[in-house]
């Protein structure tokens, strides 16, 4: 299965084990929870879903790479104790609690997060001395005498044996106790991922046109070749640096991380396309409504590797503008939440000090990202809502101050001013939008770059969020004689069936 589908999975595995019935206890007992164990090649995102299931489930993350543990690490130190039995006093061993499990209850006593997973990688590639404690910790969820907390949900991930010389096959009897989920590397599951993180447009395209460029593995005479998601999508955070800093983006940069020699030069050829595709298309007056009739001519007479680097900057464009328009839309809700329980206290006790109030709030809210971030359970987009929310709260505190008797009218209008905004902001992402969809009909003439266009802004989450929240006619229109063109041609499809048969 895809990346994407795995996650699926697994977070469909924690909602079950997490499960209590009327009487409190799991449904799924902990020992009987199998852990999972997900199989797949490096790089293509396992790390990456465990994070945004912790985060969308909004419980406590604790990973480890078991490749860089030693057997006391892992199981503890041996202590000599006394113990008495039948009236003779003994010297006998113990173990220490194990660093994996200790971590496990310090994230639980910091956090407050009760439920959590651990995730335990490279979990088949451990040191020899390490394999029969892993093998007992796989059957059991026991390191030594001390067992993985109830409510954290044991994940594991390994590579395939072509994929690393140290992989140790596990037997039939832990294989049955282990809830396996293998994985393939998919482009089109990644690219769900990758409008998410914001990846280059360049990379974007550039694996659209060449898709058997996402992933791949090879051994040459000069050693083993490879590409990953992992590496596409820390290349995409370099360049973006790059540019910034006015750094030239060269075929050396894109070999440290795409270590395929062919590969990494081919689409640093690109890349420099895309530079000059992006210098000499306006890509702002197009989505103003404002170009002129060479640019226009131009896009029509363009190649298709040109036509898909202009459709990749307007979608770059107009998507980045949907996606923040849609964590606004998140902040504002979490900020609404907060001033109406601001006003319920204030309605409670209309004698009580306003300003405290809210700063109570603010702190409420502090505590609430610190756990969080304790347990690791935050999206980077989620960490910068939450550190714009508490500086917008600190503002509507000085606000307040400055409003003696009129706190929460001066918290009001700050909130109405930001709404309005968001309002203007959604507006304006709407017009570019629309006048996107215009000028591809009038230059490509109803051709596929339609059919790109529709897919791409419903093949991204936040996207299709806004299209779902914010009706624009030219994005309906054509997305629904595309599905009555798609539904035509799966009816001619069964009629061929039927006539075969």
């Amino acid at each position: 299965m895809t990346i994407k589908e795995a996650k699926e999975q697994i977070k469909n595995t924690v909602t079950a084990y997490l499960t209590k019935g009327a009487n409190g206890r799991y449904m799924i007992p902990p020992q009987k929870q199998r852990p999972v164990f997900l199989m797949g090649p490096p790089g293509i995102g396992k790390t990456a879903i465990m994070e945004q299931i912790a985060s969308e489930l909004g419980i406590g993350l604790l990973s480890y790479s078991m490749t860089h543990h030693t057997r006391q690490s892992a199981l503890g130190l041996p202590l000599i104790k006394k113990a008495v039995y039948g009236g003779e006093e003994y010297d006998i061993s113990e173990y220490t609690m194990s660093e994996i499990i200790s971590s496990v209850y310090r994230m639980i006593e910091s956090s407050g997060i009760k439920n959590g997973i651990l995730f335990l990688d490279e979990i088949n590639c451990v040191s020899e001395t390490l394999t029969p404690i892993m093998l007992q910790f796989l059957q059991y969820k026991v390191f030594g005498m001390h067992e993985v907390p109830a409510g954290w949900i044991v994940v594991t991930a390994g590579n395939p044996p072509e994929y690393n010389r140290s992989v140790r096959e596990f037997d039939i009897a832990t294989w049955d106790r282990l809830k396996r989920i293998d994985v393939e590397p998919s482009f089109e599951a990644w690219k769900e991922f990758a409008y998410l993180s914001g990846v280059h447009p360049a990379i974007m395209t550039y694996l659209e046109l060449k898709p058997g460029n996402f992933y791949k593995v090879e051994t040459t005479v000069d050693g083993k070749s490879f590409i990953t998601a992992r590496g596409w999508d820390d290349l995409s955070r370099m360049i973006e640096l790059y540019e910034m800093h006015g750094i030239t983006v060269d075929g050396r940069l894109t070999a440290q991380y795409i270590q395929n020699r062919r590969i990494a030069q081919d689409f640093a050829v690109y890349y420099d396309l895309y530079k000059k595709y992006r210098s000499s298309y306006q890509i702002g007056d197009i989505l103003d409504g404002n170009a002129d009739k060479t640019l226009k001519t131009r896009a029509a007479a363009a190649k298709f590797d040109e036509r898909y680097a202009l459709l990749g900057m307007l979608l770059d464009a107009v998507m980045g503008e949907m996606r923040k328009d849609m964590l606004t839309d998140d902040l504002l809700v979490k900020l609404l939440g907060i001033l109406k329980s601001y006003k319920a206290a204030l309605a409670a006790d209309p004698a009580c000090d306003a300003v405290k109030t809210l700063a109570d709030l603010r702190r409420k809210t502090e505590d609430e990202y610190k756990s969080r971030m304790r347990a690791k359970s935050l999206s980077e987009e989620e960490q910068d809502m939450f550190t714009t929310l508490l500086d917008i709260l600190y503002k509507e505190i000085l606000a307040a101050k400055a409003a003696p008797m009129r706190e929460f009218a001066a918290v009001k209008a700050d909130f109405d001013g930001r709404v309005r905004e968001y309002d203007e902001s959604v507006k304006r992402t709407s017009a570019h939008t629309r006048n996107m969809f215009l000028f591809a009909e009038e230059v490509y003439k109803g051709g596929q770059e339609l059919i790109i266009l529709v897919t791409e802004l419903t093949t991204n989450p936040m996207s299709a969020r806004f299209l779902g929240r914010y009706r624009i006619e030219e994005y309906l229109r054509i997305s629904e004689q595309l599905m009555f063109h798609k539904r035509n041609v799966e009816i001619l499809q069964e009629i061929t069936e039927l006539e075969l048969n």
